[in-house]
């Protein structure tokens, strides 16, 4: 799944793909570049949402549902629901139908995956952007959730990140642990616009869920691994040459 984010570049850049946003009015928002976020730290992230009108605010990544009703299951089980299953959003029944009108977007400049190697002890970690542009959107649900903060009682924004099936390139990338094979929903400019304009059926959103990104829009390298403590800079993303790193066919 995708639990691995970043956002390199200035929160203004992402008006440049969504120039209606920076016409919508009240946009002070400040969010500083970083080379890496994990979602099980649950930080916040700039998303995109049409509640009441286009806006541009921080959010926390990872809701909690209310089966999550101690501080104990919190705990436990609250990363389950940082990424939701595309193929989920339309299944009644599951709190993703739910909220399928609490559409958002998730800006991001880049996301990490592991991919597993026969043979070898570790998975090596890889970098994966846009080819096209330096701010992609993955589409998200978001959700009200109770903070289970001493200091913040009240229910706070959150939201979770849109998983779908591989395309060829990440599916040789994602290929280990189990739920290999799933890549964040990419959208287009043109299909993030439509993903956050109120009133889509549930045919105009099976639409959007079916989307898959061409692998050839995708640059992507190996790094150092992402899950040890470092400084957040862009070391980082810096490219890594692994000795006998098989190549992935494109």
């Amino acid at each position: 799944m995708c639990y691995d984010i970043a956002f390199t570049a200035n929160i203004e850049s992402i008006f440049k793909y969504l120039p209606q946003l920076q016409a919508a009015g009240d946009l002070d928002i400040h969010f500083d570049p970083t080379w890496h976020k994990i979602g099980m730290s649950y930080p916040q992230w700039p998303v995109i949402t049409n509640n009441n009108g286009l806006k541009l605010e921080k959010y926390t990544w990872g809701p909690v549902p209310k089966m999550l009703d101690t501080i104990e299951k919190v705990k436990r089980q609250r990363q389950l629901f940082l990424n939701a299953r595309s193929e989920k959003v339309l299944e009644n029944g599951t709190m993703w139908n739910a909220i399928r009108h609490q559409r958002c977007l998730v800006p991001a400049t880049g996301f990490f995956e592991y991919r597993q190697i026969s043979g070898w002890k570790n998975k090596v970690a890889y970098y994966i952007k846009s080819k096209e542009q330096d701010v992609f959107f993955i589409a998200g649900l978001w959700a009200l959730s109770n903070s289970w903060d001493v200091d913040k009682p009240g229910r706070i924004p959150t939201f979770t990140l849109l998983t779908r099936s591989a395309n060829p390139l990440m599916a040789q990338i994602h290929n280990g642990g189990d739920n290999a094979g799933r890549m964040p929903l990419m959208l287009t400019n043109q299909l993030a616009n439509e993903w956050v304009k109120p009133g889509l059926t549930d045919t105009d959103i099976r639409e959007i869920l079916q989307y898959e990104l061409p692998a050839g829009q995708l640059d992507y390298w190996p790094v150092n691994s992402v899950r040890k403590v470092k400084p957040d800079d862009a070391a980082v993303i810096a490219p890594v040459d692994y000795e006998g790193l098989p190549a992935l066919v494109v």
